[in-house]
């Protein structure tokens, strides 16, 4: 598994477009891999941004080496080279390591009804979880389903992370606008099935992963809080 430190000028007006356009951001990390990635393969990330300092952290793990000559390229995008580093998973049970998710909390419910926080599914919409105690619930829930158990967690609200896409229906191109609600785990777990929390690492967790949701990253606890 690689990782990846990408800094990002946020006074850059690519970065500005990216920020607001999260599809734009996807479209320039996956700029950097194959156009088509191994089956099983999957590249998450997620986005810190540092007003104070103007810059962006985009922290991007991958199975594979990514390529970033195209970004280095780009006169002022990034503030300085990229940072890559091949990592390994030493997971074993009752282990306590400190986590960082940044996460789309939602169920799905069926309705008819729409409203900006929703994601349409076939068999349904996911709608998503503006109290903490639902997100608490819901990183509950998946601790359950991916072998950790959450010790404390601190929960830091975004807000509604908006982006639009373009889609091509019965020949006519529409703009399609879409809502997800982000919210940033912080905190302690202890491991309950090391294979299974490998694979989550691996996959990413909950929805939306395409646009910066669902990287979860372990550290030792005395590295609680330390960005990436």
């Amino acid at each position: 598994m690689v990782l990846s430190r990408l800094i990002l000028n946020l006074r850059h007006k690519r970065t500005q477009s990216e920020l607001a356009r999260p599809h734009e951001l996807h479209r320039t990390i996956m700029s950097a891999f194959p156009d088509e990635l191994p089956c099983g393969e999957r590249v998450l990330y997620r986005i810190e941004v540092d007003e104070s300092r103007g810059q962006v952290l985009v922290l991007v793990q991958s199975q594979g080496e990514p390529d970033w000559r195209k970004l280095c390229a780009v006169q002022g995008y990034l503030r300085r080279p990229p940072e890559t580093k091949a990592i390994s998973l030493a997971l074993s049970a009752g282990q306590v390591l400190a986590f960082r998710l940044r996460a789309n909390p939602t169920v799905k419910k069926k309705s008819h009804q729409r409203s900006p926080d929703e994601e349409p599914r076939h068999n349904g919409i996911r709608l998503g979880l503006a109290r903490e105690e639902d997100q608490r619930a819901w990183l509950d829930r998946k601790g359950q389903q991916h072998g950790f158990q959450v010790l404390q967690v601190q929960v830091r609200p975004e807000g509604l992370q908006t982006s639009g896409k373009r889609e091509t229906v019965e020949g006519q191109v529409v703009s399609r606008r879409m809502a997800h609600l982000a919210v940033q785990f912080d905190g302690l777990l202890q491991v309950t099935d090391p294979d299974q929390l490998a694979q989550a690492v691996h996959a990413g967790i909950g929805s939306a992963k395409a646009l910066g949701f669902g990287l979860l990253s372990l550290a030792p606890p005395q590295l609680l809080g330390a960005s990436g």
